[in-house]
């Protein structure tokens, strides 16, 4: 079954935010890693995996993805801080192994 993620990247010291969507999580952090994301994270350097959530229906994560970008820098630590309050580098750790966020899609 195939399966879609939100995540939240950020730089080194934590001050720049992006939401993304993707179907390949690994590939598509490993992908920013290489400089070969988006424009925005390749300018800002943003490459740290600070969240991630798991969904089944990709409309279901592209609203997700929505939802977190139309909110204020405030909302989006309480979303990162709900799984990661230490801010914790993810992509170091095997994806796989790690909860799947706030369990919306489970």
């Amino acid at each position: 079954m195939k399966c879609y993620w939100v995540y939240i990247l950020t730089n080194t010291n934590n001050t720049v935010l992006y939401t993304g969507v993707t179907n390949n999580l690994e590939r598509r952090v490993a992908e920013h890693k290489d400089k070969k994301g988006s424009v925005f994270t390749r300018k800002y350097n943003v490459t740290k995996l600070v969240f991630y959530e798991r969904f089944d229906r990709i409309y279901e994560a592209i609203a997700a993805g929505k939802k977190i970008k139309a909110g204020s820098r405030a909302k989006k630590i309480e979303v990162i801080e709900a799984m990661n309050p230490n801010w914790q580098p993810l992509y170091e750790h095997k994806i796989a192994s790690l909860p799947l966020g706030t369990g919306r899609s489970q």
